[in-house]
């Protein structure tokens, strides 16, 4: 009798031991699908026209650790052309798709460093945030994905200190405020509010497609190449009614030249002028092998048109 009673509670016990094992199991699971998914680091996507050359970029990076260690930064390019605004306003547009809302940008391309200008943070619609100075750079963002809110830079809070260089703000201005809001600190406390209509935008028309045809502006050469860089998205370009392999009218900088609408380069012959699409999806105009700058002598900004086709 003994000996049943005693397998009897020890089965008991057993079994007592299992099913809490799987209550605190399925208590967990339910736990886990209930929280949020786990969030990547915050990104921090860093441009400017320092080169690599000197310490600059480091020391830029070393500011945005020591406020956030866990950072994730992203070099865009520091090898803009200097104090070209154009070229780094290009380079945001067609690099902010890519990334998700929440993404920091910090851009220093500052020709005008320790003058008047003002040191802003903006918000887009898309939910990113840009720290750079009003110069121009926020053009083509705020053009397509538009900005809904800007803050001037005035909290030296965020900065690294109340003696600032006057000519090293992307040390002492744009690194640290880039990290406080990677960090999840309120944007709302970098300094006061500014009117959206009042930032500083280039002299760039946007794209225009009327009866008579499309009115655009040449922005940029890409790179080295001499391929120039216009702000027509295809889609407005083929409301013309251009077919691939077709010959096209094009007014540029002043200068009339017939240039055939393909894919890639090698669908023309070496030397020979062409239409494309580029691969951030705007319209472009190259010469096989060859700059197109360079042997039809246009440099950007400048005038583009293009008339229906017949």
């Amino acid at each position: 009798m003994t000996s049943l009673r005693h397998r009897f509670w020890h089965r008991f016990v057993v079994y007592q031991i299992g099913l809490a094992i799987l209550l605190l199991f399925a208590a967990s699971r339910l736990a886990s699908a209930s929280e949020p998914a786990q969030k990547y680091p915050p990104t921090i996507v860093f441009m400017t026209d320092f080169g690599v050359v000197d310490d600059s970029v480091a020391i830029c990076r070393g500011v945005m650790y020591s406020i956030m260690p866990e950072v994730r930064i992203v070099d865009l390019t520091h090898e803009v052309k200097p104090f070209s605004i154009g070229d780094g306003a290009r380079f945001l547009f067609g690099a902010t798709p890519y990334f998700p809302a929440g993404t920091v940008f910090v851009v220093v391309i500052d020709p005008t460093v320790g003058s008047t200008r003002k040191a802003i943070v903006a918000h887009s619609k898309r939910g990113q945030y840009f720290v750079l100075p009003d110069n121009g750079l926020l053009t083509l963002v705020d053009q397509r994905d538009g900005i809904d809110a800007a803050r001037e830079v005035t909290n030296t809070d965020w900065m690294i200190g109340t003696k600032l260089s006057s000519t090293f703000h992307g040390r002492d201005i744009f690194s640290p405020v880039g990290a406080h809001l990677a960090r999840g600190d309120d944007w709302t406390n970098v300094g006061p509010e500014i009117a959206v209509k009042d930032l500083v935008r280039l002299d760039w028309k946007v794209a225009t497609v009327d009866d008579r045809g499309l009115n655009a502006t040449v922005i940029a050469t890409d790179g080295p190449f001499g391929n120039l860089v216009t702000n027509v998205d295809a889609e407005d370009f083929l409301k013309l009614g251009y077919a691939r392999g077709q010959d096209v009218p094009v007014t540029v900088g002043g200068k009339q030249i017939t240039i055939k609408f393909v894919k890639t380069f090698s669908d023309v012959p070496l030397g020979q002028p062409l239409l494309y699409i580029d691969s951030r999806g705007r319209l472009g105009l190259a010469v096989n092998q060859n700059s197109f700058a360079a042997t039809y002598g246009i440099k950007p900004p400048v005038a583009l048109s293009i008339p229906r086709a017949k």
